[in-house]
């Protein structure tokens, strides 16, 4: 069998060269460059809207948008936030002349109708309520890496425990900043703003 000769090694090592570099550029630098901020709300959900519209992961393109999730049954944790969102849109209206787009997604699909929904946000403007089947909104909530867990109470209802952050996202769909529940409103405008102008 012959020997290869130094102008087929010399081919063969630039082959070689060529395979690894698409690979690292296909498939390996890109799994260490996706972050969490490029996965979060990203998936096959398809989810009714207050407004009349789908709530799918397209639905957050085009201008900023923020995503809440809660239940209508909330005994603090979801007024409180949305006292919040209504004293940031006053602000925003006023000194900005802006209005951010906020999606309320409800953990609680078997009792919050869009009806229900729809009424629970309607003071607080810019807010639309999301809802769907028990099978979609786990799908969102898997998308978003929300925290979800039904409670049993002693009377035989239930309550929701759930992760209580307003999530921000870019023109583009992207994560831009989470807003920690009552981290304030100063510190919750700045990100904002920053959002607006990003």
């Amino acid at each position: 069998m012959a020997k290869p000769k130094p102008f087929q090694i010399a081919l063969m090592g630039v082959a070689s060269v060529a395979v690894a570099v698409t690979l690292w550029a296909n498939v390996i630098q890109p799994s260490f460059t996706s972050t969490i901020a490029d996965k979060m709300g990203r998936g096959d959900y398809a989810l009714t809207a207050t407004d009349g519209t789908i709530f799918t992961q397209d639905t957050l393109k085009g201008s900023p948008s923020a995503v809440f999730f809660g239940f209508t049954h909330c005994p603090e944790v979801c007024p409180t936030t949305l006292g919040d969102v209504a004293t940031w849109q006053d602000v925003l209206k006023e000194e900005d002349g802006k209005e951010l787009r906020v999606f309320f997604v409800t953990v609680d699909p078997e009792r919050d109708t869009a009806e229900m929904l729809g009424d629970y946000v309607s003071w607080v403007p810019g807010v639309v309520g999301v809802t769907g089947s028990v099978e979609e909104v786990d799908k969102a909530i898997k998308s978003f890496l929300i925290y979800a867990r039904k409670v049993p109470l002693e009377d035989g209802g239930y309550t929701m425990d759930h992760s209580a952050s307003v999530l921000l996202f870019d023109d583009k769909g992207r994560l831009f900043e989470p807003i920690g529940y009552q981290e304030g409103d100063v510190r919750a405008l700045d990100k904002i703003r920053r959002l607006f102008a990003s």
